[in-house]
């Protein structure tokens, strides 16, 4: 195993013994029967843009999680032998990148995730020898992103947003995209935890923009009529 650089080393440290709690609050418990996935907490880097992580932004047609960016990731298969197998897949079939230059630094715990139904685990990973990448299922996946961490952790790139339901989670506006909800929040911590985070304006609160909140009640609806077969 190749030692990641020293500035991703906090955030392994920090991850060693961390609890579910400390990456997001605990809503609910789920049942016996809920579906597992797994998503890929990418670092790497650039000689110009220094530090970055590995972003998707999902497909509007898509049932599940529509327009959303995202971490690469998807549903846990047999044949995955685990969050680890699955995260590395689902991430060569969304961006095309090669899993042999991939260095896998820590599996996170397992998160509950209420509005998908899913327990989904993520995997933090080190771009060893990165490959090209690009929308490798335009079916699923409408653009793929190296997001610096820079832009990340730069204030004015920070908000909350408030959704109808009364939520309130981190967000961020970065190449062209309102990264919120599941992957805001793991990304929030992974700052916080690796000591990147820069003060910022926590009272800048918007509304979840109208033409996302459709795609999300559009999903809950298609949720609900599933489960109601």
């Amino acid at each position: 195993m190749t030692a990641p650089p020293g500035w991703l080393t906090p955030l392994v440290d920090a991850v060693r013994d961390i609890r579910a709690s400390d990456l997001m609050p605990r809503i609910g418990e789920p049942d016996e029967n809920v579906r597992r996935s797994a998503v890929l907490a990418l670092f790497g880097e650039t000689e110009v843009r220094g530090p970055d992580v590995l972003l998707i932004q999902r497909s509007a047609h898509l049932r599940s999680h529509a327009g959303q960016p995202a971490f690469p990731g998807g549903g846990v298969d047999p044949d995955d032998g685990g969050p680890v197998g699955a995260a590395l897949r689902e991430a060569a079939e969304e961006t095309g990148l090669d899993p042999a230059g991939v260095e896998v630094l820590a599996v996170l715990p397992d998160l509950w995730v209420p509005p998908s139904a899913n327990v989904v685990t993520p995997v933090l990973a080190w771009w060893r020898e990165p490959s090209e990448v690009s929308p490798a299922d335009a079916y699923e996946v409408a653009s793929v992103a190296r997001v610096p961490v820079a832009d990340l952790v730069n204030p004015a790139s920070r908000l909350q947003i408030r959704h109808p339901s009364g939520w309130i989670g981190p967000a961020f506006r970065v190449a062209d995209m309102l990264v919120w909800g599941f992957t805001a929040g793991v990304l929030d911590r992974l700052l916080d935890l690796g000591g990147w985070t820069r003060p910022w304006d926590q009272s800048v609160v918007e509304d979840l923009p109208e033409d996302v909140l459709a795609l999300a009640l559009r999903q809950r609806r298609d949720a609900e009529g599933r489960e109601g077969r």
